[in-house]
């Protein structure tokens, strides 16, 4: 990984009109069952930005990164990752497209049989040609950036739940990808300890500027990452002022029966007429 920069200076000005889209979904439709779970879905995440996606169980969420990532084929519509059409590439082909994209899992979904090294450097090992010092390397750089470096020849039964969630987002982000994916990432841990989760997303947004859609149900999660920035110099997440709040590279998509029916800032989603949406955020 490149080295961070030395500071963050504030506000944190970005653009999506002048930043190019990484991903860009185009009119896409998915059933299951004859049961629609997206049905005409059109959104685009900008380069650099983080986009926090909402909605009730089964209205499709996780679905749309199994798509991002090339998983699962729409019935319809386009799907373009880093300027490519995901759509009609075959398996064999995706697989280096795969590679500039990191996803963290829900529930972390790591290899019990294998050491926190090995599960971290699992994507490395994978693709043969990279030494064994310079595996070395990028694994305990990974680690470092979520501080579990004293972790490597540990196993995940012997980590607890927040430390597996770190280990599973240093395995995401050791091939220095340009877009991270998430899944539900602070999931059943205790507010501290999402908290820690977050301030890991937010340094990985500010300090690598990576591209993420990440798909959570705590509104309070994305709320912070909305109004916080990563400062290097103190090595934590500080909040913003208040009027640099609207220049943070983050916005927020909501889901309701397979269609999306909010795609903008926090400050739009709170200033919202719409009845669901008060109520959803409420």
């Amino acid at each position: 990984m490149a080295a961070p920069p030395i500071a963050i200076e504030l506000p944190v000005k970005f653009s999506r009109e002048s930043a190019s889209p990484v991903i860009v979904f185009e009119n896409v439709s998915i059933a299951f069952e004859d049961k629609p779970v997206l049905d005409g879905i059109s959104f685009k995440l900008a380069k650099g930005e983080t986009k926090a996606i909402f909605g009730v169980a089964g209205s499709g969420k996780s679905t749309l990164l199994k798509l991002a990532l090339g998983l699962i084929k729409p019935d319809s519509g386009s799907i373009y990752v880093l300027g490519e059409d995901i759509v009609q590439k075959s398996e064999e082909e995706l697989f280096e497209l795969r590679r500039k994209v990191g996803i963290v899992f829900q529930e972390s979904a790591l290899f019990d049989s294998l050491t926190v090294r090995e599960n971290v450097a699992f994507r490395l090992l994978e693709e043969g040609h990279i030494s064994e010092s310079e595996i070395e390397r990028r694994v305990r750089e990974a680690l470092s950036f979520v501080e579990l470096e004293n972790t490597v020849d540990l196993f995940p039964s012997e980590l607890s739940g927040g430390m597996r969630r770190r280990v599973a987002i240093a395995r995401a982000i050791i091939t220095e990808p340009e877009i991270l994916l998430y899944d539900s990432p602070t999931a059943g841990l205790d507010p501290v300890t999402s908290t820690t989760i977050v301030e890991l997303i937010v340094k990985q947004r500010d300090v690598y500027k990576t591209s993420s859609l990440l798909v959570t149900h705590r509104l309070q999660d994305a709320f912070t990452m909305a109004s916080h920035y990563f400062d290097p110099k103190t090595n934590h997440m500080q909040p913003l002022p208040p009027a640099a709040i609207p220049d943070v590279p983050i916005c927020f998509l909501l889901l309701r029966d397979g269609k999306i029916i909010f795609d903008g800032s926090v400050k739009d989603l709170a200033e919202s007429k719409d009845e669901y949406i008060r109520e959803y955020i409420s």
